[in-house]
């Protein structure tokens, strides 16, 4: 009990270390430029212009970019930190309103792989492995696990994740759930009238594209069809053959921009000390 209580105590104390605090918002500012990158990217794509719209070409952008190696090794420390806040979280709450259920402590779970996969990419694509697509990825990931006996529900299984997580991520846009997650005591009033607007957009286009990822992966899942299913750059372009064409990918691109200006306002007032 004893040694428990020690363990807790030093993992709380290293959670609150100031370090980990700006690694973490270095962390966010990393996620706000790779937001906006490809949110430009797919930009491009909604005028005409090609490329993909996905994390590869963001960091290709950086990394051609003056002192593009030293900020991509910043981006790779900056998501390993945040990876680290979210085990924080998961293990000690979140500072947000019943911030210890355990719904709450999922949510972080899965914000941690998510971060650990972002720090993983950085780091792989620094040393040379840029890897496939992120369709390619999808579509192989879809074809592998339903050749295994029940694989199939596994891969209905993670698409279900990822429109869960849309959903709850445009409704939570709409009822300004983020403002929960800032300090908005040190917000000025212009501050907090510019970054609502920023939240409830970027929040709300970044759902939008997280639930189309889930619908292709279960529409591959319920026809046995793998090559259906879809990473980020296959989804955005879906968003133009809507009936909106290329104005519903536009209106896409320009919510992921908008949420990377807002993932850089949350680098300056996230509350991000969860060993409270």
């Amino acid at each position: 009990m004893a040694t428990d209580s020690t363990m807790k105590r030093a993992g709380r104390k290293a959670a609150g270390h100031p370090s980990l605090h700006l690694l973490s918002r270095v962390g966010l500012v990393a996620r706000g430029l790779i937001y906006l990158l490809v949110g430009w990217l797919a930009l491009q794509i909604g005028f005409g212009g090609g490329g993909q719209a996905e994390r590869k070409g963001a960091l290709q952008i950086v990394a051609d970019g003056p002192g593009g190696t030293a900020v991509l090794w910043l981006m790779a420390a900056g998501f390993a930190a945040l990876a680290v806040w979210q085990l924080a979280e998961v293990l000690y709450g979140r500072p947000v309103p019943d911030g210890d259920k355990p719904t709450e402590r999922v949510g972080s779970a899965a914000r941690g792989l998510v971060y650990t996969a972002g720090a993983a990419a950085t780091l792989g694509f620094l040393l040379g492995h840029q890897g496939t697509s992120s369709d390619q990825q999808s579509r192989t990931f879809t074809a592998r696990a339903m050749a295994e006996t029940g694989g199939r529900w596994l891969v209905l299984a993670v698409a279900a994740g990822f429109l869960v997580w849309g959903v709850v991520t445009v409704v939570n846009a709409a009822r300004r759930a983020f403002l929960d997650e800032l300090d908005t005591g040190r917000m000025s009033r212009a501050a907090r009238r510019l970054v609502q607007p920023f939240g409830i957009t970027g929040n709300a286009a970044r759902g939008l594209v997280g639930a189309g990822v889930g619908a292709f992966l279960a529409y591959a899942a319920v026809t046995f069809q793998p090559d259906k299913a879809k990473g980020l750059d296959g989804t955005l372009r879906e968003f133009a053959a809507t009936p909106a064409g290329a104005w519903g990918l536009v209106a896409v691109a320009a919510g992921l921009l908008i949420f990377g200006l807002y993932s850089l306002c949350e680098a300056r007032w996230r509350k991000v000390d969860a060993s409270r």
